[in-house]
């Protein structure tokens, strides 16, 4: 399976190797909407910005909207204030809007570049007037090596309130990647350069592959008249009407699933029954009304070994639907003791016999399993993250013990179900579900009569190997 396979045709049918430039502008272009926002926003709404920094950064930018200053002035107007911090304040302060912010708004389509520019060993390069406290955490969340960004003047580890120059805006982006290409032996007439903004047109200029992304009006109109290859994005940002309706009908959809279930559970008298048509009902339904188009890889492992305990990576809101097409009948789950407090899905889960479990009690979260352990060994088969929480990135995250003990004392197989792209549809923390094609990989179940206490570490690390190489991710 091969997602966007036709977004990076030309880079996998172009040229190999380090000497190759892939240079990505940050904000409308790797993300939709702009750090900078995010930035202040996360700042102000904290209390960690003085009155003084808040009127003088709104001046700033105001008399830079106006055209009275230039880039250079916007930053000094807006870093004054920074004098006598320590730089290790806004590194935290970045990392943290990262991961609450930043995050979710990175394109599917920009990871996809990224990556194949990565496959092909080509030098890949963020060139961003932004700042690296606002750059630097995505790029190592996408692995990328080299930041070339508007720098802050740091002495002892204390900002001085200077910035430093040139700026990365304008040509002086183009400084920045000629020096790049200089000190790395780049060949820019065969390199790439990722942009939304007519501004970049210094460095458009210097690379023999430009590729306007997601460009602003003017940058539209240079990229028509000398025929770029010019490419848009809408899965993420301001959501279209469409998906607001497709949305809306995920969540109406809920109803007569249910209503579904309870007919076919009066007719069987089977409660049991009830629970298997809600939930096959509204997988099917939530995921076609949605757009989501569902491919799995390894279906027939679904069904070999029941019951069993399914395992999955846990990205989004929508893995407990795209599990309940999946999965279909008989199986039960564990989730987290908020769930439980939910109005609607609270007392869903509780009526198909959902174990709830206070992650932060580890005691009573082990007595809480025990009635999981006997749903398996009465036949049902349990679902649960092994992460115990969702990601805002498609990173893989540490693998907790709990699903792979119930497996054990049970004596039933483990089958991990391996999500590629969920976050594709639907961001963690995200209400709006859009189209999308999303890739399953169902790895073949493993025996677990063999496993002992002692060894699990190891099992668990194996199973986590697994599913790194599916994901193609060396975390």
């Amino acid at each position: 399976m091969t997602l966007h396979a036709r977004l990076t045709e030309d880079i996998h049918n172009g040229p190999k190797g380090p000497k190759v430039a892939a240079l990505f502008d940050l904000d409308q272009t790797l993300l939709a909407g702009f750090s900078a926002t995010a930035f202040f926003r996360e700042r102000l709404l904290s209390g960690r910005m003085a009155p003084r920094e808040i009127v003088e950064s709104l001046a700033g930018a105001l008399s830079f909207g106006l055209g009275r200053t230039g880039f250079s002035g916007l930053m000094a107007a807006s870093t004054a204030a920074y004098r006598g911090l320590a730089e290790s304040v806004l590194e935290e302060i970045g990392q943290e809007v990262f991961e609450k912010h930043l995050a979710t708004q990175i394109y599917p389509e920009s990871r996809a570049l990224v990556h194949a520019h990565q496959e092909m060993g080509h030098t890949v390069a963020i060139v961003s007037s932004a700042t690296p406290y606002q750059a630097e955490p995505l790029a190592r969340d996408m692995r990328i090596e080299h930041v070339l960004c508007t720098r802050l003047e740091v002495e002892d580890g204390v900002f001085t309130g200077r910035v430093l120059h040139p700026t990365c805006w304008g040509e002086g982006k183009a400084i920045a990647a000629r020096n790049l290409a200089a000190q790395h032996d780049l060949d820019l007439d065969q390199s790439y350069f990722y942009t939304d903004s007519h501004e970049d047109l210094p460095l458009l200029d210097c690379v023999g592959l430009p590729r306007p992304l997601n460009p602003n009006r003017q940058l539209a109109q240079i990229g028509r008249e000398r025929r770029w290859l010019v490419r848009r994005f809408h899965s993420r940002g301001t959501p279209s009407a469409g998906d607001l309706l497709r949305t809306a009908l995920v969540y109406g959809s809920l109803l007569p699933s249910v209503w579904a279930g309870a007919a076919a559970g009066l007719v069987s008298g089977s409660r049991r029954e009830a629970t298997n048509v809600s939930g096959s009902v509204w997988g099917d339904l939530a995921t076609s009304l949605a757009g989501v188009d569902l491919r799995v890889e390894g279906e027939h492992h679904l069904w070999s070994h029941r019951p069993a305990v399914f395992i999955f990576n846990h990205q989004s809101a929508l893995d407990s639907v795209l599990i309940l097409k999946m999965l279909r009948r008989d199986l039960t789950a564990v989730g987290k003791q908020e769930i439980r407090r939910n109005p609607i899905f609270g007392p869903l889960f509780s009526a198909a016999g959902v174990v709830f479990i206070d992650r932060h009690d580890r005691a009573k979260a082990i007595d809480a399993l025990k009635p999981a352990i006997d749903a398996l060994r009465e036949g049902l088969s349990l679902v649960i993250a092994p992460e115990g929480t969702r990601s805002a990135t498609p990173r893989l995250g540490k693998f907790k013990k709990g699903a792979f003990h119930m497996a054990m004392q049970a004596g039933v197989p483990v089958v991990p179900i391996v999500f590629r792209n969920v976050l594709d549809a639907l961001p963690k923390d995200g209400l709006v579900v859009r189209p999308a094609t999303i890739e399953a990989v169902v790895l073949p179940p493993i025996d677990t009569s063999s496993w002992t206490v002692e060894g699990l570490d190891g099992e668990i690390a194996a199973i986590r190997s697994r599913y790194l190489d599916v994901l193609d991710d060396d975390a």
